[in-house]
């Protein structure tokens, strides 16, 4: 679900293998190599790529999606760490992308692939005791890349890392553009970006600072994870005009009790509807009912008057999926008569 580990940086070194089996592939990979060796910084460490990948693995659906949209499917050769389906224009790309896990693969599934090249989200991927290490990879000739969004939180402790700053959209586009530099397919990244910019601009136009409270819970019943202040969570809270009422909080998600949450009474309720099976209340139906049900949450105003927003749960993590959550967001703010 969300990451809880220590932010690491890595460095790459990287051999260029060969491609999955794109009749072009060959061709691109030779032009793209003209702008190689490629020199970028990392969170915080420098990052040298000798040629672009050709046997990808991303080990989080935010950084499986990029990817994607980067067109680079004939590139990778598993993903793994998924919360939701995967975006529906990408579905047929996805198809040929083998899946490694639902949740976190072992490292041995990883190697399994021959990987030349391993993204993540999130950090506890690339912890000691999660999938493997940089380090790991590098000694493997492997290269290796973790989100900036991630870098820029403080991992320490066992919840979900905290922010001492809010993460701005500027970040997610910046994994982008990395991305697409390391790939040698720099051109498809401003493409990415720029539409994912005027998207961004319609969705805060349509909200027309809708001016209401609301939080953001991803899942579990009993002990709920409710987004704080500056997170994915908080792109959409700010750039739409959104009071999030737990936005006092630095941590990532924390978990927060419901009297505390009917205390608050936000005017919207934004759900996590999760299509996986490792907390209580994945669904945006089972959190529904669970909040209609409980006697401290059903007298709140939202659920009774059934002001919910749902949202996938890569919507809610810090990705390009950010935007769609804001257009999903103002659509649905709109359909509860709460903008104009």
């Amino acid at each position: 679900m969300l990451s809880a580990g220590v932010g690491l940086a890595l460095v790459l070194t990287l051999a260029a293998c060969s491609a999955k089996g794109s009749d072009d592939a060959p061709a691109a990979s030779t032009k793209a190599a003209e702008g190689f060796p490629l020199t970028l910084t990392n969170c915080g460490r420098e990052l040298t790529v000798e040629a672009p990948p050709q046997r990808a693995v991303s080990l989080n659906q935010g950084s499986t999606e990029i990817l994607l949209s980067l067109g680079l499917e004939d590139r990778m050769v598993g993903t793994a760490a998924w919360t939701d389906p995967v975006l529906e224009p990408l579905a047929e790309a996805n198809e040929g992308v083998p899946r490694l896990a639902d949740q976190s693969p072992s490292t041995e599934v990883l190697l399994g692939t021959n990987p030349d090249f391993v993204s993540a989200s999130f950090s506890n991927m690339f912890d000691e005791g999660g999938v493997t290490t940089p380090e790991a990879m590098a000694s493997l000739g492997v290269g290796s890349y973790l989100s900036p969004a991630e870098c820029l939180k403080d991992n320490e402790g066992d919840g979900d890392g905290e922010r001492g700053e809010a993460l701005e959209i500027e970040t997610i586009y910046q994994e982008i553009t990395e991305l697409s530099q390391i790939f040698g397919v720099p051109e498809r990244g401003d493409e990415l970006v720029a539409d994912l910019k005027r998207r961004m601009a319609r969705a805060e136009e349509s909200a027309d600072d809708a001016g209401v409270s609301a939080l953001f819970w991803f899942a579990n019943a009993e002990s709920p994870y409710l987004a704080g202040c500056c997170g994915g969570p908080g792109i959409i809270s700010r750039s739409l005009g959104i009071k999030n009422v737990f936005d006092d909080t630095t941590e990532e998600w924390p978990q927060i009790n419901w009297e505390t949450v009917a205390d608050r009474n936000p005017d919207v309720l934004v759900l996590g509807d999760l299509t996986r099976k490792s907390q209580t209340a994945e669904t945006g139906a089972a959190k529904i009912e669970f909040l209609q049900q409980n006697p401290v949450t059903s007298q709140m105003d939202a659920v009774k008057n059934e002001r919910f927003v749902l949202l996938s749960g890569a919507e809610l993590n810090p990705s390009l999926r950010t935007v769609y959550a804001m257009e999903n967001v103002a659509e649905q703010l709109t359909e509860l008569g709460l903008t104009q």
